[in-house]
């Protein structure tokens, strides 16, 4: 199963939320759990050093698929992070990282930010294999605040997710019901705004603090379709 974790606007909490369904996903379930770094800041949030070889040089090289194996770091006796590595990430060989991912694992993605392809000028050279492991997942999970803004950029994608994590925030006027009608897709899971996940996130002790209230909302990401 593949589950990709994007947002619209940063700050939205995407990689906190990649980050807890994989370790809920690695305690629940018999079958490995690969966690796939595509923005760079997993490593600090699990407090691992950062690697100096990742997903980037493999995607530049002619490598086979199983040589990813050997960059992977272990976080839990069933969770590996594939990190990002450093550079651009090139497209050009996503279709067999696409290939590769498609195992008996739960494979969590996090994303990052997907910004329009529609303006060449809006486009970054990581753009093309976000969107497509957005658009190649079984789970395609917008991560969100109840923001006009961050909806509103939402809403002008070409594509919408299969569900919604909204991160949840006192003084929020838009309620969980304006979200799903604004983007057209259900809310999975309600995560609140807690200073017990910040104080881990920022220790980089989020594997060793673990927030159980808040991956157990998370658990529906990973159930099978």
């Amino acid at each position: 199963m593949l589950v990709t974790c994007w947002s619209t606007k940063g700050g939205s909490g995407t990689t906190v939320i990649a980050a807890l369904v994989s370790l809920h996903a690695a305690q629940d379930r018999n079958r490995p759990v690969l966690l796939v770094d595509l923005d760079g800041d997993l490593p600090a949030v699990f407090g691992c050093a950062d690697s100096p070889s990742g997903l980037g040089e493999w995607l530049r090289s002619d490598l086979a698929p199983c040589s990813l194996e050997r960059v992977l770091e272990e976080l839990t006796p069933n969770l590996s992070l594939l990190p990002r590595g450093r550079g651009q990430l090139s497209a050009r060989r996503a279709d067999d990282l696409v290939e590769w991912l498609a195992s008996d694992a739960v494979v969590v993605v996090d994303a990052g930010v997907l910004r329009s392809m529609d303006e060449p000028s809006d486009r970054g050279p990581d753009d093309e294999l976000r969107w497509r492991l957005a658009a190649e997942a079984d789970r395609s999970v917008l991560v969100t605040r109840a923001c006009y803004l961050a909806l509103r950029r939402t809403v002008s994608l070409p594509v919408r997710p299969t569900g919604v994590v909204l991160v949840s925030e006192a003084g929020r006027a838009l309620t969980r019901s304006d979200c799903e009608r604004a983007i057209g897709a259900p809310v999975l899971a309600t995560v609140a705004v807690d200073p017990d996940i910040a104080r881990a996130v920022d220790a980089g002790m989020l594997r060793t603090r673990v927030p159980k209230g808040a991956i157990k909302v998370l658990g529906r990401l990973t159930e099978e379709l």
